[in-house]
């Protein structure tokens, strides 16, 4: 078993050494090609930093990133990337966090970069630097002679709707640990075209990184600017034979809802898999009817504990007011449910805080023990042995399948009128409606207001009036808000944050 993700790279650069790695619409790098540009980079790394220190790369993603994120890795390093689009006191305060033996950029983001980090310490370097210096096999040998599985291998940073970003750091042994069991129990292979959605700072690419390292498949970037063009993204697809999507649900959303597929239909893709938020019915019923044949996964788990902790086949339709299960653990995860009092929760309906333990958990917040010992716990089932767990903060019950059913997370269940409320149950019903396409519900605490804010074509006093004919009436949203399109995160998820100010709400 590999203790080092490097390990995977070597063996596939070693038995594919000319298949195409990596590719973007500018260009491309075989197997042998990245490992080589990894060294070249990881040499020059190593010379300017101390094993498990930093490295911040401040640039979008491109074959030449990814090079020098592995580069990173060759160096004993661990990557974190940082999200141009952020805004400066953001970066400022993941760079902190970091303290980066060095920030790599590229030439695109060099004046932007020089302009944040002018006052700092850290050197901001262009990486065609580092990727033309010359790979010194002794001193990469060095570096992995002393690196242990638990070493950090990348620190994503959490989107930080709710304050201060905090950065979650992953080691090798968790990544080595999950992917194995992504890739066998959907079939990845050497074979597969893996369309790469997320940004490199988004936890969701680390699945399409690293199956494509372990089984040779092929990843194939898609630039950010496709998912707000349809017709490009479309062709994108169709043009590199994509075969598996591993996408968040709003980047699925833009295509149903934006009608991507009456216009191209790529009929190459076998599996989509998504994650990150609640996938509506609705939506995920247009991609099952332009892919008959492909399989659909619906994956669940937060950045800290890799990826993803459960997973759901999908084998049927939905109805619109049906929530899709989370389905089962993973192999080698335990996830399972405590209610208020720790006690463990098993019945039916019955709703417990999600609690995940085993290899894949993170190895905690950079630079936070104090909000690390919140999170990450004894299992206070065990009282005999060292058990770490992490409390996820979702709530979650189970069907009469035995599969976990997600419902909301905990700070998204309100008390209102005297009546507890899931958030996401309003959410369910609102794009259940015909001619809603996407919904979000908040609380105004202060004025005890429910708003509703949606996208869709359909009047609001018509959705209102549809909604006081499915749900309770303290559960009726006060007011309701149409817009013309729903506000993301950097990470493709709603922004919560965003719509609080068009409901007017004030924390």
């Amino acid at each position: 078993m590999a203790t080092n993700v490097l390990e995977w790279l070597e063996a596939t650069a070693n038995r594919l050494p000319d298949k195409v790695a990596v590719a973007d619409p500018d260009g491309a790098l075989t197997y042998d090609e990245l490992l080589d540009a990894s060294r070249r980079a990881g040499t020059w790394l190593a010379e300017r930093s101390t094993p498990r220190q930093a490295v911040a790369l401040f640039l979008e993603k491109s074959p030449a990133a990814f090079a020098c994120m592995l580069g990173a890795v060759q160096a004993g390093c661990f990557y974190s990337v940082i999200d141009v689009r952020q805004t400066d006191v953001r970066v400022r305060a993941i760079a902190d966090a970091l303290s980066p033996a060095v920030v790599l950029t590229d030439a695109e983001n060099l004046a932007q970069a020089q302009e944040l980090f002018a006052d700092t310490p850290w050197q901001v370097v262009l990486i065609d630097e580092a990727l033309a210096a010359e790979a010194d096999d002794a001193l990469l040998a060095s570096r992995r002679a002393q690196a242990t599985d638990v070493d950090p291998l990348y620190c994503n940073f959490t989107s930080g709707s709710t304050g201060t970003p905090k950065g979650v750091v992953v080691s090798h042994r968790s990544v080595i640990d999950f992917i194995p069991q992504l890739d066998e129990l959907f079939g990845i292979t050497e074979h597969d075209v893996i369309a790469n959605q997320a940004p490199f700072d988004f936890d969701v690419s680390v699945k399409d990184i690293y199956s494509a390292l372990r089984t040779g498949a092929r990843l194939q970037l898609v630039p950010r600017a496709y998912f707000s063009q349809p017709t490009l993204l479309m062709d994108y697809l169709c043009d590199t034979k994509a075969t598996v999507l591993i996408w968040a649900v709003s980047a699925m959303c833009f295509v149903s809802i934006m009608n991507g597929f009456d216009y191209r239909m790529p009929s190459d893709i076998r599996l989509v898999m998504f994650s990150g938020e609640v996938m509506p019915p609705k939506q995920l019923a247009v991609w099952q009817k332009a892919l008959p044949e492909a399989t659909f996964v619906n994956l669940y788990g937060p950045t800290e504990i890799t990826c993803n902790c459960t997973y759901q086949v999908i084998t049927r339709a939905y109805a619109k007011d049906e929530v899709i299960p989370m389905g089962q653990p993973f192999p080698n995860e335990k996830v399972f449910l405590l209610d208020e009092k720790d006690q463990l929760v098993s019945e039916v309906g019955v709703q417990g805080e999600i609690c995940v333990s085993g290899t894949a958990l993170a190895l905690g917040y950079l630079g936070r023990p104090d909000l690390t010992a919140a999170a990450f716990v004894q299992n206070p089932l065990n009282t005999r042995w060292l058990e770490p767990i992490y409390r996820t903060g979702d709530l979650a019950s189970y069907d009469a399948d035995g599969n976990l059913v997600y419902a909301s997370r905990k700070d998204h269940q309100i008390k209102h009128l005297g009546q507890r409320i899931e958030l996401g149950d309003i959410e369910a019903a609102a794009q259940a409606v015909d001619g809603v396409l996407r919904a979000c519900c908040l609380y105004d605490g202060q004025r005890k207001r429910l708003h509703l804010v949606y996208v869709g074509e359909l009047d609001k006093g018509e959705v209102t009036a549809q909604l006081k004919e499915t749900l309770p009436q303290y559960m009726v949203p006060n007011r309701t808000h149409q817009i013309d399109e729903m506000p993301l995160t950097k990470n493709g998820k709603i922004d919560r944050r965003a719509l609080e100010a068009v409901c007017r709400i004030k924390r």
